[in-house]
């Protein structure tokens, strides 16, 4: 069988479903694990090459709506006539649902059970071993500073916080994505901020971006305790790898308890909680 990932998210699911043998070529953002590098490249998810994708002659194409403007990659997928699922998970149990959905159509069902039942598992893990205490961390994301966007209560990151014990301070708004401003998060006040920026690297992110915004000046956000820059891998795609950012969450807010996350996936949750 010959697949085609046209979304990171997609390519991370067909990793952990053991499916590279499967993979005959990718989308340009699709960076994770990093032996996939040398995969053919078609073009940022956004605006996928088609005629490159036809000349692979894929047996499947999977697709994805997860970022606005995804949209015109499936249209060409249906004009062209190339066989394709689209992926569109809003919460946790979508991302498990697609693992499943994936793995049926590739042959790695058994794998996919597997790896759903292991991420079930660990996620109750977690959510049972962080504090039952009165006080519930207020959680500010920031997935994009100019404008100003964090994810509401449509969006997966929401249900991430409640599965750590936390609340995400735009939960309000039933939006998956919501444009605010830096006043409004400071009204909010939030006691961790959480900043994910989509697409781009870690490494690139500074905290003195955050902590000498005219807005956050004389608040309790011109600390940059307050301030966690993240791997925005860990947190922005739909894929099981989202249970590594959920595993530096719970650390991040009771280090007592469960060390610090790695990319190991399937480490045993009962070493990570202490």
């Amino acid at each position: 069988m010959r697949i085609v990932s046209i979304c990171p998210s997609n390519t991370e699911i067909l990793h952990y479903l053991g499916a590279k043998d499967l993979l005959v070529g990718v989308d340009d953002f699709s960076d994770f694990p990093p032996d996939y590098a040398d995969l053919p490249r078609l073009g940022p998810d956004l605006s996928i090459h088609m005629d490159l994708v036809e000349e692979l002659q894929p047996d499947l194409v999977i697709a994805s709506l997860s970022v606005p403007g995804m949209e015109k990659n499936i249209k060409q997928l249906e004009e062209r006539g190339i066989p394709h699922i689209t992926l569109n998970p809003k919460s946790w149990n979508n991302i498990l649902e697609d693992v499943l959905l994936v793995g049926s159509y590739i042959g790695r069902l058994p794998e996919a059970e597997k790896l759903v039942a292991h991420l079930t598992q660990t996620v109750e893990m977690i959510r049972k071993h962080m504090s039952t205490s009165q006080s519930i961390p207020r959680i500010y994301w920031e997935w994009w500073p100019k404008p100003v966007f964090t994810p509401g209560q449509g969006n997966w990151l929401t249900e991430v916080c409640e599965l750590v014990g936390a609340y995400n301070i735009f939960a309000d708004y039933l939006q998956e994505s919501v444009q605010t401003n830096w006043l409004e998060v400071v009204k909010r006040n939030p006691d961790l901020v959480m900043v994910a920026w989509t697409g781009i690297e870690k490494h690139r992110i500074k905290k003195d971006m955050f902590t000498t915004r005219p807005d956050w000046q004389n608040t309790p956000l011109a600390d940059p305790n307050l301030i966690q820059i993240c791997d925005e891998g860990w947190f922005c795609r739909p894929s099981p790898r989202l249970l590594v950012g959920i595993k530096h969450l719970a650390h991040l807010l009771a280090p007592s308890r469960f060390e610090p996350a790695s990319e190991d996936l399937w480490q045993d949750p009962r070493i990570q909680a202490k």
